[in-house]
């Protein structure tokens, strides 16, 4: 798949990075959008060495995340980030789709 829809971050890619360094492998972020959450949908992250073959390949600067096409639907539009704050380091979501969120950002509806 081309499309570019769902964007990675800088900070993302370098923490992905720093990721695969660690653990001796590459590696890429597979971001989902499951059912659940105390908005209705909640986001996945997982780290997997090869992507499914209907899954959208996201790159930035030789780092990869990865969509599947079922929730590329609800993510169009979104910036894959990684914050490190006072408060914990996460990688998140910035969706432009949903219209609310929980407070700790993981779930959201539309």
């Amino acid at each position: 798949m081309t499309d570019t829809a769902v964007t990675l971050s800088p900070n993302a890619a370098r923490r992905i990075h720093a990721i695969g360094q660690t653990e001796g492998r590459p590696v890429m972020l597979r971001v989902a959008v499951d059912g659940g959450g105390c908005s209705g949908f909640q986001y996945r992250f997982d780290l997997v060495e090869a992507a499914e073959a209907d899954d959208l390949k996201i790159e930035r600067d030789g780092a990869a995340a990865l969509v599947d096409v079922i929730s590329l639907a609800l993510l169009k539009g979104s910036e894959i980030d990684f914050v490190d704050e006072l408060a914990g380091a996460e990688f998140r979501v910035r969706n432009p789709n949903a219209k609310s969120s929980c407070g700790c950002g993981v779930s959201f509806s539309i």
